[in-house]
């Protein structure tokens, strides 16, 4: 056998997590191989959602605005009981940081062409597909080798670090013999995709939930043209049975007399709610639904596993560039797991208000939400918590998102004009003088237009200054000399 091929990093899974992973650590030049199993990307969409959070990570992959035309923004996420009541109701964010509308449904198929198209554009990543990871063959503390098979042979890759992007059934979590905590959250649901073919209009165009005993299903507007019905399926029936194309009739017949519904695709799907206990074993490192799963009821399945993507490339490329100690990708858990736990949870609460089946527990239900709901016509969904601990201080804004300018006179948005790596917002002048550990763009809050929306949100903090990471989460606010000294502390793993 021919000796190893040699990369800085191996990426297992060709999703929207592996092919954001893969995209970012190409921006930052890394050598990067991917191995994905199948042929193409898979034809059907699952995941229907994502947030201006993500909308900002594939705007610095520079898809963005090709991505807008397969999107639909949603406006608004109603709970309603059997009476048609509204229990509950989300409306969108009238502002976000990252400057996108909050929430967007979109067509899985197309994102991901998009998504592989921006990868093809980077030198350092090599995509191989109709290759799957066929065994880990050495794994020690500085080097992971893999083999692997298919269409056009086998071989043994080498790497410095391998991200299991693997999906769900993860072969790599298996093999390390990676356990779950399991939230106890098990409801099996028939999920089916439909094309309006005429009359789409009249459907509702924004997201509910039909929080009916009889029968709880969810309702969502997916990119233009594209509806998505969830049923939940009842203890009495059997999950085969419901995708009988009768039985699908019947259950879209309310919703559909107006409507010319063209069946896209038809699954039954097990909504869970899971977290690998360990997200890294020495050189092996776990993202996307390889670390975790969650309930769809919030929408916040493909983000959790973008922001993984985001939250591991920068650390990867500092470690690999000598910029950081190993110790660094020790964050990772550490400020993504308690992220992860606190959206399951909340889908689960959702979840939970969803799938009772109990008509008087229904009743009780409905009467304790109806008389808690606010007089107000709408309340944002609430923001996803700061991230706390790993690589931040303990300080006013961090581990929260920047905020973004929007595009100058020439298009440019305010990551772009910040650039890739870290950036200190604050007095420029001192700051210039600081010795930094790592390159640091250095913007000056007065002066630069880029750094209007995050001089005011320190001016409502009350801080002088602020050190943003490359995922464009906060580090921490105060004095670049300090800033600079917690930073060195923090890249070494202290």
């Amino acid at each position: 056998m021919n000796a190893p091929e040699r990369f800085d990093v191996i990426v297992a899974g060709y999703g929207p997590t592996g092919a954001t992973l893969a995209a970012r650590l190409g921006q930052f030049g890394i050598s990067t191989l991917v191995l994905e199993k199948d042929a193409d990307v898979y034809p059907f969409p699952r995941a229907a959602h994502f947030d201006h959070e993500i909308m900002r990570v594939w705007q610095r992959l520079g898809i963005a605005e090709a991505i807008l035309p397969e999107t639909r923004p949603i406006g608004a996420y109603e709970f309603r009981n059997a009476k048609g009541e509204v229990l509950m109701r989300f409306g969108e964010q009238a502002e976000t940081v990252s400057g996108w509308r909050s929430s967007y449904m979109f067509h899985q198929p197309a994102l991901e062409y998009l998504l592989r198209a921006a990868v093809a554009r980077l030198s350092s990543v090599q995509v191989r597909l109709e290759t799957a990871l066929d065994g880990i063959v050495r794994r020690d503390a500085d080097c992971v080798a893999v083999r692997y098979r298919g269409a056009a042979g086998e071989g043994v890759a080498e790497a410095r670090f391998l991200i299991a992007c693997d999906g769900a059934a993860s072969p790599v979590r298996k093999a390390l013999g990676i356990g779950q905590f399991d939230y106890a959250f098990d409801e099996p649901w028939l999920v089916i995709d439909t094309i309006a073919e005429a009359g789409g209009d009249a459907l509702p165009q924004i997201g509910l939930q039909h929080c009916n005993p009889a029968r709880p299903t969810t309702f969502m507007p997916m990119s233009p043209g594209r509806y998505r019905w969830e049923f939940m399926i009842r203890p009495d029936e059997r999950p085969e049975a419901m995708l009988d194309e009768a039985r699908i009739v019947g259950l879209l017949a309310p919703w559909s007399e107006k409507t010319q519904l063209r069946v896209d695709r038809k699954a039954v799907y097990r909504f869970h709610g899971l977290v690998a206990k360990e997200w890294r074993a020495g050189p092996v490192l776990l993202a996307g639904d390889a670390a975790h799963q969650m309930p769809p009821f919030m929408g916040q399945g493909l983000c959790s596993g973008v922001r993984d993507a985001e939250n591991l490339a920068w650390k990867l490329a500092a470690v690999l560039r000598g910029e950081a100690g190993d110790a660094l990708l020790d964050t990772y858990q550490v400020e993504r797991e308690p992220h992860v736990r606190a959206i399951i949870e909340g889908a689960i609460f959702m979840g939970r208000v969803v799938c009772t089946l109990d008509p008087e527990a229904a009743a009780a239900r409905d009467a304790q939400m109806l008389a808690a709901r606010s007089e107000a016509e709408a309340a944002a969904i609430p923001p996803l918590p700061a991230l706390k601990g790993g690589a931040f201080l303990d300080t006013p804004l961090a581990g929260t998102l920047a905020p973004q300018s929007r595009p100058d006179a020439q298009g440019v948005w305010g990551d772009a004009a910040w650039g890739p790596g870290f950036v200190f917002v604050g007095d420029a002048a001192a700051a210039k003088s600081v010795v930094w550990p790592v390159p640091v763009r250095v913007v000056d809050a007065a002066s630069d237009p880029s750094a209007a929306p995050m001089q005011a949100a320190l001016a409502a903090a009350g801080a002088s200054g602020a050190l943003v990471r490359p995922d464009r989460t906060i580090f921490g606010t105060g004095e670049a000399g300090a800033l600079a000294l917690a930073l060195t502390a923090a890249l070494r793993g202290g």
